[in-house]
């Protein structure tokens, strides 16, 4: 020690400083030392101080308690020694000392920074100890068997019985004084993270995953803390049990069993650590030096994992001062002399340093007692030398049994000149100190703001993927569906179904007395459908060397009641598609795979679905082509190249736009074009106009078709544009009048300036508009004082075809005629098809009964044409037997022709790419008022699918008026 009398600055933070020269110059070595330790963590040394002379001896136990209160003050964490400390021997008094030291509280400072420190390992074998005395004074000797019944008790079980009994802690230690320790977090917490991942990978609500989480660790503590007389739950896992069975110190006891611990292998971990007490606790009992270096050893092991810089929380760098022990009077009454003698054995027998300081005031008398004389050598037979040099294994072969100073200890004389009170005011030396980054960064506060954070991030991500896709969990979603908004309050899932999601959750249910909206409704739900596809697809998949190919059905599966719009369409197209694939997989070795998307209200959202369908192509090389888009919208254009570029062909049944087979190669469509159905039109409407000198008698026409929020709806605009075209090529003077829509219901013209105003006794009507505003229609023309006493002759587009006439749907006025057409010939069709055979047995909702052309569910040919398209892709992909991919598929559609559709003929051998095609097919109908009130509805002309030749005047000849 380098002593000067330069006198060190007054310190901060209410240290009255030390008192005499000596007392500065232990200080400041001690702060030079706790600077080295921030920097490098340098070898601790045990510093024992004595005076020259014996009469100074008070006054260096002072100097220590100054030095006590000094690191205390600064934030050192500090520990004081009692003067007296209970037991028989000095080994068994020190032995106490250090299991008093693994009390957190003994540690505690109102400066020192972090949380307590933990003793697990101290604990453990505190418990041990405290369990072997609580057993019989003879254990581990089994008792006198005599006067008793059975075999004697096992040593080792009566052991890890009063372990179990104590919950494997030591005796009266209080089950709640360590807070959140008494739950095992270690384990338990990232147990039951695990429970609620495994939820959120299972795509569950947050809520649940949260609940199960939180169910789990409810469990796991009660297993853990709640039941009596057991082990703690994941003993074996603990960093105390770990530390137990792989120290070297307790290698001697192993006796060849297992050592080893594995989260995998919990029965052989337990077994490894029940046979590890049972030694030490033999050990113990035998109350040799063992006992205070064990005691030590596992003192040092904690102090050194509560200053582990590179752990979870950092803690060795927010403790950057090392913690401190005091002993004011080293005596045989608290066994202290031993402790630093038991000290420096554990240290040079360890490769490994601790960070504890130690600070000791020694009497001059017992300075020689730190120094040992030399080790007697065993006595006895040589049959028990093996046996006692085992034993001094575990304390015996220690460097202080050399006639040598103690390595570990660094003895300071002091001077009796340099105890002597320093003159005015009193000094002390702080090595200058500051926040640590991990302090700031990796504290609690600072961890509890990213928590906070990071739960708000996770709850507005989680809450942003419930806003945005149908199927979300707090971490992930489905991002084949999202959410949009219908315009009435009501929320669509729009997309490609996969995974959980399912459309049918989406339709708001039917109120009593809207069953028969728009007039008719199947015998099944989208729900029942959609689960009947999965069944299908199941069994499918599931077959035996299965091969399949998938398709995707596309249409719209959302309703808006407010707004007028339902589902039907898209029912009854699915329903087809769900026909066909139930009659490939009975007949086919290549199955059919069907997957469902959702274009939207009216397919408004067709554009957002078919990117998802493409996207779901790049991961699936199964899927070959797309089945439905059969509405026609100036979206379908966007659309249909977006399914072009993915190289899948769509196969629509319904959608009879005239520009899509012009503009895309992919593009096949069964339904006849609008340009085309209206030339067929223009057969009634030259029979409607009056016979006359053509330049002289024009006579007048209405153009009706919805103006305004309609901008989407191509078919309506080419129907009006085409039915212009058409009426002026029969020599008729057609004027275009639009209607407004608002909450679903057409503001039809009426008055002077309504429909009727022509100045003739006859009107003709194009009616350029959708299904759901023909009976608005037909009742304004009833009740409009215009029309009175006029014939009407009212034209239309496929889309009324899906009108139900039966005397609960749509009426027809006494001097108006419905003429309008319809994209599917079902009854001339029916006599070469099984359609109707197969509808019966595989729909569900049918009751197996009789199906005909005529019956409801089938009548307006949505399933018939869906069917004959997915059967046509099926071919295309199939074809010569074998399964092919996307482009195949594509080229191959232009080779498929299959009889006995139940449309007729379904050709595409001639359909020249980039042209409309010939051979749809096609039906002209009339719908008068018949006898009682009711709507009749007959067939003019028609033609099957695969029928190229023309309609003539001649056979779609109506009735004059």
């Amino acid at each position: 020690m380098v002593y000067s009398d330069h006198e060190p600055p007054q310190c901060s933070g209410g240290h009255v400083g030390m008192s005499t020269g000596a007392g500065i110059d232990v200080q400041r070595r001690l702060e030079t030392l706790i600077r080295d330790f921030r920097a490098n963590e340098p070898p601790m040394p045990v510093v024992v101080l004595h005076a020259d002379e014996a009469s100074d001896d008070g006054k260096v136990t002072n100097l220590v308690e100054e030095l006590y209160t000094g690191q205390d003050t600064h934030g050192t964490r500090c520990a004081v020694a009692p003067a007296q400390q209970e037991g028989p021997t000095e080994v068994r008094r020190a032995a106490g000392l250090v299991r008093e030291l693994g009390d957190p509280r003994r540690w505690d400072s109102r400066h020192s920074i972090y949380r307590r420190y933990a003793f697990p390992r101290l604990r453990l074998v505190r418990a041990i100890e405290d369990a072997v005395g609580e057993l019989d004074a003879d254990w581990p000797q089994a008792p006198s068997a005599a006067g008793s019944r059975g075999s004697p008790p096992d040593p080792a079980q009566q052991l890890l019985d009063q372990l179990a009994r104590q919950r494997w802690r030591p005796k009266g230690a209080a089950r709640w004084s360590s807070g959140l320790r008494m739950f095992d977090m270690a384990h338990i917490l990232p147990a039951s993270l695990v429970a609620v991942l495994a939820a959120l990978l299972a795509r569950s609500h947050w809520s649940v995953a949260l609940a199960s989480g939180t169910g789990f660790l409810l469990l796991l503590v009660v297993l853990d803390n709640v039941l009596p007389g057991r082990a703690p739950i994941f003993l074996w896992l603990r960093r105390e049990s770990r530390w137990f069975m792989t120290t070297t110190f307790l290698r001697a006891a192993a006796r060849g069993r297992p050592t080893d611990v594995s989260l995998l292998r919990p029965a052989r971990s337990w077994n490894a650590i029940s046979a590890r007490a049972y030694d030490v606790a033999e050990a113990l009992k035998s109350g040799d030096d063992f006992q205070l270096q064990l005691y030590v050893l596992a003192l040092f092991e904690d102090l050194r994992d509560n200053h582990r810089r590179w752990s979870w929380d950092l803690r060795g760098f927010k403790r950057p001062r090392p913690p401190a022990l005091f002993l004011p009077q080293l005596t045989e009454a608290n066994g202290g002399i031993e402790l630093i003698k038991a000290v420096s054995d554990v240290r040079s027998r360890r490769s490994e340093l601790d960070p504890l300081l130690i600070v000791a005031a020694a009497r001059g008398t017992d300075v020689p007692r730190l120094q040992r004389s030399v080790i007697q050598g065993p006595g006895g037979t040589p049959q028990t030398w093996y046996h006692e040099w085992a034993r001094n294994l575990r304390a015996g072969q220690s460097p202080s049994r050399e006639p040598a100073q103690l390595p570990w200890v660094l003895k300071v004389a002091l001077p009796s000149a340099r105890l002597v009170p320093v003159e005015g005011l009193r000094h002390c030396v702080r090595t200058p100190s500051r926040p640590t980054v991990a302090r700031l960064v990796w504290s609690l506060h600072a961890m509890g703001l990213v928590g906070v954070l990071l739960t708000a991030g996770l709850a507005v991500r989680a809450e942003t993927l419930y806003d945005r896709h149908c199927s979300a969990s707090l971490l992930s979603a489905n991002g084949d569906t999202v959410k949009r908004s219908v315009p009435h309050g009501r929320t669509e899932c729009v997309g490609i179904a996969t995974g959980k999601v399912r459309f049918g959750d989406w339709v708001p249910k039917e109120k009593k007395g809207e069953e028969r909206k728009n007039g008719r409704r199947p015998g099944w739900t989208l729900a029942d459908l959609e689960k009947a596809v999965k069944d299908a697809n199941t069994k499918v998949v599931g077959r035996r060397n299965s091969e399949y190919v998938t398709i995707v059905y596309a249409g719209p599966l959302s309703a808006d009641p407010e707004g007028g719009s339902s589902p039907l369409k898209g029912v009854e197209e699915l329903a087809g598609v769900y026909l066909a694939q139930s009659v490939i997989n009975e007949n086919s070795p290549i199955g059919l795979r069907v997957l469902i998307a959702n274009g939207g209200v009216d397919m408004l959202h067709q554009k957002e679905m078919a990117k998802a369908v493409a996207a779901y192509a790049a991961k699936d090389r199964t899927l070959v082509g797309v089945v439905g888009n059969g509405r026609n919208l100036e979206s379908s254009k966007e659309a249909t190249r977006i399914l072009r570029n993915a190289d899948l062909a769509v196969v629509s049944g319904t959608n009879s736009a005239t520009q899509l087979a012009r503009e895309f190669g992919n593009w096949f469509s069964l339904a006849a074009t609008d340009e085309w159905q209206v030339e067929q039109l223009g057969l009634i409407a030259a029979q409607l106009r009056k016979p006359g000198r053509r330049q002289q008698e024009q006579q007048h026409a209405v153009v009706l078709t919805q103006e305004d929020g309609n901008a989407d709806d191509l078919y309506t605009k080419e129907q009006a544009e085409f039915g212009m075209a058409m009426l002026r090529d029969q020599d008729f003077k057609p004027t275009r009048k639009g209607y407004a829509v608002k909450g679903g219901k057409p503001e039809l013209p009426s008055g002077a300036e309504g429909i009727c105003d022509g100045g003739s006794t006859s009107t003709v009507i194009y009616f350029a508009g959708r299904v759901e505003h023909l009976g608005p229609l037909m009742n304004q023309l009833g009740t409009d004082s215009g029309c009175e006493n006029q014939d009407i002759s009212i034209l239309g587009g496929d889309d009324l075809s899906k009108a139900d006439f039966s005397p609960n749907g749509v009426g027809v006025g006494s001097k108006v005629t419905l003429y309008h057409s319809v994209l599917a010939e079902l009854e001339q069709a029916a006599e070469e098809t099984a359609f109707y055979q197969e509808a019966a047995k595989h729909l569900p909702g049918l009751d197996s009964r009789r199906l005909s052309p005529t019956t409801p569910v089938l009548a307006s040919g949505q399933t018939a044409l869906a069917h004959d398209a997915t059967r046509a892709l099926h071919a295309a992909a199939t074809r010569s037997g074998g399964s092919h991919t996307r482009a195949e598929t594509w080229v191959n559609l232009r080779t498929v022709r299959l009889s006995g559709m139940a449309t007729g003929t379904i050709d595409f051998t001639g359909a020249t790419p980039y042209k409309n095609r010939k051979g749809h097919s096609i039906a002209l109908k009339e719908v008068r008022r018949g006898d009682g009130g009711s709507s009749r509805s007959r067939v003019l002309c028609s033609r099957l699918a695969g029928n190229t030749e023309p309609l003539t005047k001649k056979e779609c000849a109506i009735r004059k008026k």
